[in-house]
């Protein structure tokens, strides 16, 4: 049996910590929305988002 390891590699950033939250159907049809024309998904979108609104806060 060969010692190599199979599967995905190690994230250099692993995303272990989930959140979760309530949202109407507009705000989960934008979040799609964006998702799609991004060709993303929408945990990505939320996580532009946090770092969109981190960022003015630091101004």
């Amino acid at each position: 049996m060969s010692s190599k390891m199979m599967g995905r590699p190690p994230s250099d950033n692993p995303k272990g910590k989930k959140i979760e939250i309530r949202v109407d159907q507009e705000m989960l049809d934008k979040l799609d929305a964006c998702a799609e024309q991004l060709s993303t998904t929408r945990s990505e979108i939320v996580r532009k988002g946090i770092e969109k609104v981190y960022d003015e806060l630091q101004k």
